[in-house]
């Protein structure tokens, strides 16, 4: 599958990356998912590596560097030297000035441990100290001084990346990328114009949570036990109840006779149609805590759905989907 380049910056990725949240091993993420230590992360990593998978998805909420560490650390034991792949990362901007973007950016690069920041993001439009415009400004400052590469934003309306958009375009410069939450029951960027605003300005929209924090893979509905296994924040904010299931049964059908027809899972054809359904515009970061699960979403970019089940797919995922 041919690779994607983010919004209008020349940097290339493969339409899959991979999503490090896993990897932060403490902080918050430790409620939604286990611990994995560094031997655990270093495969999984390989396994991305071995599939296609050249760029990667990290943050400081993910442990206050933790993921970045464990990120890093795994790239250079595979023998992945610094700019071989493509790593993005975020600034929190939770009760802090815009101020702390430049000052807080030594401490990302200390966890990336010699890699750059290809893409630095804005983790969140709301929680700063400072008005938007003032902390992409000072993300402009450091693209300017060569300490960034692109920048990007994270769960930004249409207005906000508009307005991001607006004020990097003032200083010769391009907005990279809105990573928002997109898959086949969570649509919402095509009713709220986050879709068409991110086509008109040449944005490319990352698609965190793409597999619906594990719904579309169908092991749910295979084994509705399974349920209660899923640490209770992660399942309150996914939508995990035996009616969700009941709902979106058909859709989770229509994806494993599909896979069945082109020897994937239904995992891998909920990724394909995602990074397919909305052309160049969407790209995906699934999560892995397991190697097998970093081999297996890699694999969604080795096989085309057809118009028709593409389309069929489109259909029910509008029927299963929440208003």
């Amino acid at each position: 599958m041919d690779r994607r380049q983010l919004g209008r910056t020349g940097i290339e990725v493969s339409p899959i990356g991979l999503g490090c949240m896993q990897l932060s091993g403490s902080g918050l993420v430790a409620g939604f998912y286990p611990r994995i230590d560094q031997p655990a992360a270093t495969s999984i990593i390989g396994a991305a590596l071995a599939g296609g998978i050249d760029w990667f998805d990290t943050a400081e909420l993910y442990g206050n560097g933790g993921s970045e560490r464990a990120l890093t650390t795994a790239l250079a034991e595979h023998g992945i030297e610094p700019g071989g792949v493509t790593i993005a990362t975020k600034w929190l901007p939770l009760l802090r000035t815009a101020a702390g973007i430049p000052r807080t950016v030594g401490a990302r690069l200390d966890a990336l441990q010699g890699f750059p920041i290809d893409l630095h993001q804005i983790h969140m439009p709301s929680g700063s100290l400072s008005p938007l415009s003032a902390q992409v400004r000072r993300m402009a400052d450091l693209k300017g001084d060569g300490r960034i590469r692109a920048v990007g934003v994270s769960n930004f309306s249409a207005r906000q990346m508009t307005a991001a958009h607006d004020v990097l375009r003032s200083r010769g410069m391009v907005l990279a990328s809105n990573q928002v939450q997109v898959n086949l029951l969570h649509r919402r960027i095509e009713r709220d114009g986050t879709l068409e605003a991110a086509r008109r300005l040449g944005v490319t929209l990352i698609a965190f949570s793409p597999l619906r924090s594990g719904l579309l893979t169908g092991k749910f509905h295979a084994d509705p036990g399974l349920l209660a296994a899923i640490p209770q924040p992660r399942r309150t904010m996914g939508g995990f109840t035996p009616k969700t299931l009941a709902r979106t049964a058909p859709l989770i059908d229509e994806l494993r006779a599909i896979g069945d027809a082109h020897g994937a899972t239904p995992a891998q054809v909920a990724l394909n149609w995602l990074i397919t359904f909305y052309g160049d515009t969407v790209v995906a970061i699934p999560g892995a805590s397991k190697p097998r699960q970093a081999t297996e979403s890699a694999g969604a970019m080795g096989f085309t759905l057809t118009d028709r089940e593409r389309d069929r797919l489109d259909e029910l995922s509008r029927a299963c989907a929440p208003g």
